[in-house]
């Protein structure tokens, strides 16, 4: 999970040097491109991915991903131009859906109930944190080595979980492999989207996965043009980052006392209310609350959103099965590529306050709420045990 992320923001602010590498124009904006085709090809890569590892196991599909990380890293090092870096950016990312897709199926076959969650949460800390760190890994090698140094970075630590995941056993019994048909793998999607309770817990995931991209794209801005504190903004993620760490730590005991379901319930509860006290405070100054209480305000309500993540990404997986590759493509392509979608909408809003971001973060609250007891109308109806769910 964490090498899935690594490729995408350790590349942010080696722009200037791969502009001046490839002979662009200093304020060439075309290297955006470099994480554009490289989360096109993440996107685009997950359902095939699913479908693989549904049929061939976890670990091929596991090691299959990540030698391909490294090959492409390493052909993006020696592309001799901005069209073709692209191109073996947008197969990096293709190769970096499979290990994010392995690793929760692998949590899916080997847990259940709150054991997964609590696995879960851990599995999504890394996923989550990673990119709130490594633009901060990257600045720290560009400032004693070139970008090229960045790549060979992340091609090393691909190559290095290669190694540790060597470990791990294949989870997946050749007797519930699932065909790889187009038939088959349309009956397969369409099952995970009609599961009872896992549409549900998907939307409610898109809506949390929305407004955290806003936070992650759009939280420079806010300390920039808000506050005029530029020179804070790496002090203040990094600071968010160690809040998201600890709430998945936290979750991950507290998931086992209060189990999944009920645990949900209470977080989704506890966001609306500081989501709306936050948004309360934002508009009643304006937009911009004294810094203090900006930063206050948004670890809380981070804290709480970063517990929701791993346990409404538990509760869609829960009744999968076999299917959890398939699963695993579904709820990562829903969420992230719509999500993706819902914190643009809140972005392309900003108005030098933090009202735009505080207000997506209120609406996926409600949103959550909304879906996650929609989920547990399917539990009640379908008489399941919640905690013990397959």
């Amino acid at each position: 999970m964490a090498v899935t992320a690594l490729g995408v923001d350790t590349v942010l602010p080696a722009y200037d040097e791969i502009r001046d590498s490839l002979g662009l124009e200093p304020d060439a904006t075309a290297v955006t491109g470099l994480v554009t085709a490289y989360l096109a090809g993440n996107s685009l890569g997950l359902l095939p991915a699913g479908l693989l590892a549904d049929r061939f196991g976890r670990r091929a599909v596991m090691w299959g991903g990540l030698g391909l990380y490294v090959a492409f890293a390493v052909a993006s090092i020696y592309a001799g131009s901005l069209g073709l870096m692209i191109l073996t950016r947008f197969c990096w990312g293709l190769a970096s859906a499979a290990p994010r897709v392995a690793a929760l199926a692998m949590v899916r076959d080997a847990f259940v109930g709150d054991q997964m969650a609590k696995q879960m949460s851990l599995v999504m800390a890394m996923f989550l944190l990673v990119p709130a760190v490594a633009p901060s890994l990257s600045a720290g090698i560009l400032a004693v080595s070139g970008w090229q140094a960045v790549f060979w970075m992340c091609a090393a630590a691909a190559a290095a979980v290669a190694v540790a995941v060597t470990s791990i056993p294949e989870t997946l019994a050749t007797d519930q492999r699932r065909p790889l048909n187009v038939r088959a793998a349309g009956r397969g999607i369409l099952t995970v989207l009609r599961t009872p309770g896992t549409a549900a817990s998907i939307a409610a995931l898109t809506a949390l996965f929305g407004a955290f991209m806003a936070y992650l794209a759009g939280a420079e801005l806010i300390i920039d043009q808000t506050y005029d504190l530029a020179d804070w903004f790496p002090v203040f993620f990094g600071g968010t980052a160690l809040v998201m760490l600890s709430a998945m730590l936290i979750n991950s005991r507290l998931v086992e006392r209060i189990g999944l379901d009920r645990l949900i319930d209470r977080l989704s509860i506890g966001m609306i209310g500081i989501t709306a006290a936050v948004l309360a405070v934002t508009f009643a100054t304006d937009g911009a609350p004294p810094f203090w209480a900006f930063v206050l305000g948004i670890s809380a309500v981070l804290m709480l959103h970063q517990m929701m993540i791993p346990n409404l990404t538990a509760a869609a997986m829960r009744p999968l099965g076999e299917m959890a590759g398939t699963g695993a493509a579904v709820v990562g392509a829903v969420s992230g590529g719509v999500g993706a979608v819902l914190a643009e909408v809140v972005n392309s809003r900003f108005d030098e306050t933090a009202r735009p971001l505080m207000i997506g973060f209120f609406a996926a609250a409600l949103l959550a709420r909304f879906f996650w007891r929609r989920v547990n109308g399917h539990l009640a109806v379908s008489g399941a045990e919640p905690s013990t769910a397959r």
